[in-house]
């Protein structure tokens, strides 16, 4: 038994995993079920239910046998993201970005293969008011997933998916870790992304990277706008607009002074939205 071994808590592990089988499709699940997924004895799982359940983690759904995540998770998760720096940082730039242009302004990080929302200011469009904090999409089939994945060669990214095919959501999704090594290489060399129906017809995406103080992607700050394709010069000042966010945040989260070109205060590209 290796020494990290011998501190692990087998009966907490297993009670995380239950509680990670929960997910977005699968909203509802019974003991026998999460029994089969852990391959854990029934009497075992149920154990774990009746903690959880104590705990408010878990909740059964009426009288039946099916069990769905409790309130305890959202109050976990909410007090985990206030005390996110990057979040506390990132609401007020947030809030800028969305005053300046009028569209759903996001930040996003990257959790395994998906992407995660952690923070939002919500736009004047009342469509995009349902992506909602905690939402999750696949990183490897959005501007904001590529945008994370910066610095990944093809050995860790080929780690992270696996070798099968990767998922294909439009005709735009890279299918291969090739593929996608170029297009994350393409966004990371020009300093953002942007995508126009790329993953959902009638919706794009602009986004740009927030950096550490070691310059390490950590977040990406995004704008969600209500249109299969943007003019040209007025994507050009959207793309400024979004990087000069993240070029603030960054600043924020690194103490560091922001530098280059689009760091411009964001109200020198609202001027421009205006002109």
């Amino acid at each position: 038994m290796s020494g990290d071994e011998r501190y692990t808590v087998p009966a907490l592990t297993r009670g995380l995993q239950l509680l990670t089988q929960f997910s977005r499709d699968e909203r509802e699940l019974s003991g026998a079920e999460l029994a089969r997924r852990l391959k854990v004895p029934r009497a075992s799982i149920f154990r774990l239910l009746h903690t959880l359940e104590q705990l408010g983690f878990v909740e059964r759904v009426g009288d039946a046998a099916q069990y769905r995540l409790g309130v305890a998770v959202l109050r976990l998760g909410f007090e985990y993201l206030a005390s996110m720096e990057l979040t506390e940082h990132g609401r007020p730039v947030l809030d800028a970005l969305r005053d300046a242009t009028g569209y759903s302004a996001h930040l996003v990080v990257r959790d395994g293969r998906e992407v995660v929302f952690v923070g939002k200011a919500a736009g004047t469009q009342a469509l995009f008011h349902s992506i909602q904090v905690g939402a999750r999409l696949p990183a490897h089939a959005t501007v904001l997933g590529r945008i994370l994945l910066a610095g990944f060669d093809a050995a860790k990214l080929g780690a992270l998916f696996g070798t099968a095919p990767l998922k294909a959501y439009t005709r735009h999704t890279p299918t291969s870790i090739k593929k996608l090594k170029a297009l994350i290489d393409q966004h990371h060399a020009q300093g953002f992304a942007i995508s126009q129906s790329g993953f959902e017809t009638g919706i794009s995406t602009i986004a740009a990277p927030v950096f550490d103080d070691r310059r390490n992607v950590v977040a990406a700050v995004s704008m969600t706008v209500p249109a299969q394709q943007i003019e040209p010069a007025r994507a050009a000042t959207l793309v400024k607009a979004v990087q000069a966010a993240a070029a603030q945040l960054s600043a924020r989260i690194s103490h560091q002074t922001p530098h280059g070109q689009a760091t411009a205060p964001l109200q020198h590209h609202v001027q421009k939205l205006a002109a």
